[in-house]
């Protein structure tokens, strides 16, 4: 699947830079990169939840509900540290993850319902105890303003000064992570096999809940520091943001390799799924489109990404059929 789609994201590249040379540019690059920073914590989280046979669509509102409530945290305590307010979303996230972990295994019931409802109840319980004000720019804590404008280093063009985020080695320490647990632990291997077969799985000895729990609270901890960097890159603090952008990020992991069923998915796949949505979303302008034909080139994308996965699902179902026969 990862040969499909880094063949489209060639074609397109070249199309692009064709018709317009001023897309190769640092101003370009790091400018996806910064806004594909969070993006890419977020389809990681979506990532372990969808291989382990599940769907989530409260993350969203996890990282909204964990950072905003981390930034009222230090308001309150006026410690104007954007690491002590990382640590806090990161806990609330993983505390709201567990919770959905524990629902889904004792409850048995599908996560799409699950975390339907726990979006709802996570987001509308932050409004009723914590209200929904918003903060600006003056009045948001001066440590996160100040990460979301940081860069490792800057480049001097003849159009201006660009800079390459911050944010990039915590997306690359995510990465790396989850790739590794993924392909190289027990744990991952179990996250696959509950994801393939969960009867399965349980009747070999592995634990579902802890599994379970694993998945959805290291979910809920990224979605926790995806709300850090969106806070920080906007910065304004608005708790009624974010929510409504979790089918984009499902969909960028499907067009990546990830099956809906489970059991399947990489690493690799959902960075090009990423990279996929951030052409679309920042480069459309670079061939005199307007963002309206960003959805028809996206949902393309996605229906051709499914079709080849699944007719390849298909020939090899039926390749095991005579390989059974015979």
């Amino acid at each position: 699947m990862e040969k499909y789609l880094s063949a489209i994201i060639l074609a397109y590249i070249v199309i692009v830079a064709v018709k317009n040379p001023l897309f190769f540019s640092p101003e370009t690059l790091f400018d996806m990169i910064r806004s594909g920073s969070g993006v890419m914590l977020l389809a990681l989280g979506v990532l372990l939840v969808l291989v382990s046979g599940g769907i989530d669509v409260s993350f969203t509102a996890v990282a909204i509900v964990s950072s905003y409530l981390s930034v009222l945290t230090i308001l309150n305590l006026g410690i104007d540290n954007v690491i002590l307010a990382s640590i806090i979303a990161i806990a609330i996230g993983t505390g709201l993850g567990a919770i959905n972990a524990l629902l889904i295994h004792y409850l048995k019931l599908p996560t799409l319902i699950v975390t339907l409802g726990t979006m709802s109840v996570f987001h509308g319980l932050m409004a009723v105890l914590f209200g929904t004000k918003s903060y600006p720019l003056g009045q948001m804590p001066d440590s996160l303003a100040n990460f979301g404008s940081a860069n490792l280093f800057t480049v001097n063009t003849e159009s201006g000064r660009y800079g390459l985020t911050v944010f990039l080695p915590i997306v690359v320490a995510a990465v790396v992570g989850i790739w590794f647990m993924l392909n190289r632990t027990l744990l991952g291997r179990s996250v696959y096999a509950i994801g393939s077969d969960e009867e399965s799985a349980s009747r070999l000895g592995i634990s579902i809940l802890k599994v379970k729990l694993f998945v959805y609270c290291t979910t809920g901890g990224l979605a926790g520091l995806m709300g850090i960097i969106y806070f920080s890159e906007l910065k304004y603090v608005n708790p009624t943001s974010l929510v409504g952008t979790e089918l984009m990020v499902i969909a960028a992991v499907v067009i990546g390799g990830a099956k809906l069923t489970g059991g399947e998915g990489t690493v690799l796949g959902t960075i090009l799924g990423v990279v996929t949505v951030q052409l679309f979303d920042k480069t459309l302008v670079f061939l005199g489109l307007s963002s309206s034909w960003n959805d028809l080139f996206f949902g393309s994308v996605l229906l051709a990404s499914l079709m080849v996965m699944y007719r390849r699902q298909r020939l090899a179902d039926r390749r095991n059929l005579v390989f059974v026969a015979s």
